[in-house]
């Protein structure tokens, strides 16, 4: 004799708030769990980020898949780097559909990251391109090139002060100042 036997399954409409008791310990933990994370809704959301340092910049590179870059915003201040935006759920009024599962994550968004006083704010660049932001911070050549300090004598900034006082009288007299 050989039994057949049939497997069906029935996508049930999930609002969260299923009145029907969990038939395990385990699948009360995987309920509790994941209403728990799933209690922001449609609010907001967090995009995974990937930043690094090279020699010249820091990098920062945000998942935003499906947000136009017209809905996000990059400010800098104060040594913060600040982006934010809002990923919109468009649902049709009269599409016919009914959603039997939604993970995708809706709503505002925003990221922070305090940057060291090394770098160039006024030539921060973004780029968008599928789905990935690629914010590129450069560093301040500046604040970051290695200088060598000299340490001198108070006689040796006595005598330096006297020889820019005597170029400064000579400049002024069109003369030479005998020392």
């Amino acid at each position: 004799m050989n039994y057949k036997k049939e497997v069906t399954m029935a996508l049930n409409r999930y609002t969260g708030m299923e009145t029907n008791m969990p038939q395990s310990f385990s699948s009360m933990l995987d309920r509790f769990f994941n209403e728990s994370v799933n209690s922001k809704g449609l609010s907001s959301f967090t995009p995974h980020v990937d930043a690094c340092e090279t020699a010249n910049s820091y990098e920062i590179e945000v998942a935003l898949p499906g947000i136009k870059k017209e809905d996000i915003n990059i400010d800098f201040q104060e040594g913060r780097l600040s982006i934010s935006g809002e990923r919109k759920f468009e649902r049709s009024e009269g599409d016919g559909k009914r959603y039997q599962m939604l993970e995708t994550q809706y709503g505002t968004f925003n990221r922070s990251f305090y940057l060291p006083d090394n770098v160039n704010p006024d030539k921060i660049k973004a780029r968008m391109e599928n789905g990935m932001l690629l914010v590129t911070v450069p560093k301040d050549e500046q604040k970051t090139m290695k200088r060598q300090i000299s340490i001198t004598s108070e006689a040796e900034e006595q005598q330096t002060k006297t020889i820019k006082q005597k170029q400064a009288k000579t400049a002024d007299n069109g003369k030479a100042v005998e020392a």
